[in-house]
């Protein structure tokens, strides 16, 4: 709702990535994220807000809702408006997304790009990073990105939407590699000829990825610019808009499992230990009253919800897009509203990005949580990517408060699998040898062996 306010003085901080559009910037106040809203973008928000826009699309929570704060902040001459968004639970790009929630918010920012035509306006911006996902639905965050509507010409942001959308969904599509690849790699879009050239030969018999990669290619080869002097339509407008909708609907699906994607189904420790693990781990959550929590190697996402029961907010991540895709697809269809699903290697998390590498926080100075799970993890990441237990222990600490951790023995089945085609140099990878490490940087509350297995769930908080 837009409702006038009042806050006590602050400092404020503008956002290091919020410096693109000269209509306005983020900052922080405090604790609160704000956005101003400059002087020369005063009629475009106006109308916004009087043409029946905002309250349309914050009806349909496709849009954030915001609060207008009688202050300027910032004391900066070019003041119009400070808004005071409804905050974001976390902040995730679209290089830790699946195929089906880059879909989903392209989908978004065309459906609100036909709205907003309703009411005279278009979107300038079409970027994966105006959406973030909020309470298990795509959201659109940039108040500012309206832009008068003139039914002559094209639309302005359609290369950027097919670069940092289509493309990727197409590359997805065809080859098989997850857009969280693909967009790591081009984190700002990939260009129509570097697509062209990815896409295997018997997409270009496809009228629409000839028409939206294959062509525009081609002309961009020949050094030409493919809208200059062609007319433009409201009726043209809407047609692609509508013809992109459908090309993306056709992306984002599912594929058969993966490596992960059956594990608690087709686990050789079968149901008995996933059902004691179930019961102890409800046991050590209720010592926590955490109310956000990671759950770091989450898999198809079965001791998150479990997480999620209590309202907790809760992120699951797993290296294993089918994974994550599988989850994205039920929490949508259940409308679980408290669960992020999101594509992380741990051993490489999101770093850093853009001018500076200040515009996108790395994942884990965005990403700060309660409480941590580690289930079924600790024996990959030590023995697959041989990472010291020590390390493990003090990257724990750096991220919550608080820990559920499993440790299984050496001679766990899962370990000696991995250990069947290399030489064991794992000395220190032992029960003892895991306390001793995390003992350092936690205080081990609870250890409780689960029943008829060599594993051991553990509840830790830093010292």
């Amino acid at each position: 709702m837009k409702t006038a306010m009042k806050m006590p003085r602050e400092t404020s901080d503008r956002i290091a990535g919020s410096y693109k559009d000269p209509s306005g910037f983020v900052f922080m106040a405090g604790q609160l994220i704000c956005r101003q809203v400059n002087q020369v973008y005063a009629t475009r928000y106006d109308h916004l807000m009087q043409s029946g826009l905002y309250e349309a699309l914050a009806a349909k929570h496709w849009l954030v809702p915001h609060a207008e704060i009688d202050e300027n902040l910032t004391h900066t001459s070019e003041w119009y408006k400070t808004l005071r968004p409804e905050p974001i639970h976390f902040i995730s790009y679209a290089y830790e997304w699946t195929g089906s929630q880059l879909r989903d918010a392209g989908i978004l920012t065309l459906l609100i790009m036909r709205k907003a035509m309703e009411h005279g306006m278009i979107l300038k911006d079409a970027t994966p990073y105006n959406v973030q996902f909020h309470s298990g639905r795509p959201l659109f965050i940039d108040t500012l990105s309206f832009e008068w509507y003139d039914e002559s010409k094209p639309w302005i942001a359609y290369r950027q939407f097919c670069e940092t959308f289509l493309f990727p969904l197409l590359l997805e599509k065809y080859t098989g590699i997850p857009v969280h690849h693909w967009l790591t790699m081009h984190p700002d879009g990939i260009p129509a000829t570097t697509a062209a050239s990815l896409l295997p030969f018997r997409s270009r018999f496809n009228a629409g990825v000839y028409l939206h990669v294959f062509l525009p290619a081609s002309v961009a080869r020949k050094g030409k610019t493919s809208s200059k002097g062609i007319g433009f339509s409201r009726t043209k407008m809407l047609n692609l808009l509508q013809h992109l909708e459908s090309m993306l609907r056709k992306t984002g699906r599912l594929d058969a499992g993966s490596t992960w994607s059956n594990y608690y189904d087709e686990t050789i420790l079968g149901q008995e230990y996933l059902k004691a693990k179930e019961n102890i781990f409800r046991q050590l959550l209720s010592s926590t009253e955490a109310d956000t929590a990671l759950d770091l190697g989450a898999n198809n996402g079965y001791f998150s919800r479990i997480l999620a029961e209590s309202n907790r907010q809760v992120i699951a991540t797993d290296f294993d897009h089918m994974c994550i895709n599988h989850l994205h697809a039920q929490t949508k269809k259940e409308k679980i509203r408290n669960i992020l699903p999101l594509v992380l290697d741990i051993a490489n998390p999101s770093a850093a990005g853009g001018f500076n590498n200040t515009e996108r926080p790395a994942f884990h100075q965005r990403i700060k949580t309660d409480l941590v799970t580690a289930l079924a993890l600790v024996h990959h990441l030590a023995i697959s990517k041989n990472i010291p237990l020590p390390n493990l222990a003090a990257y724990f600490h750096s991220i919550a408060p608080q820990l559920i951790i499993e440790f299984p023995s050496k001679e766990d089945e899962k370990v000696q699998l991995l250990l069947a085609n290399r030489e064991d140099i794992f000395d220190e990878y032992t029960e003892a040898g895991f306390e001793k490490s995390f003992e350092i940087y936690f205080d081990i509350k609870q250890k409780v062996r689960i029943p008829g297995t060599l594993r051991t769930l553990y509840f830790m908080k830093r010292k």
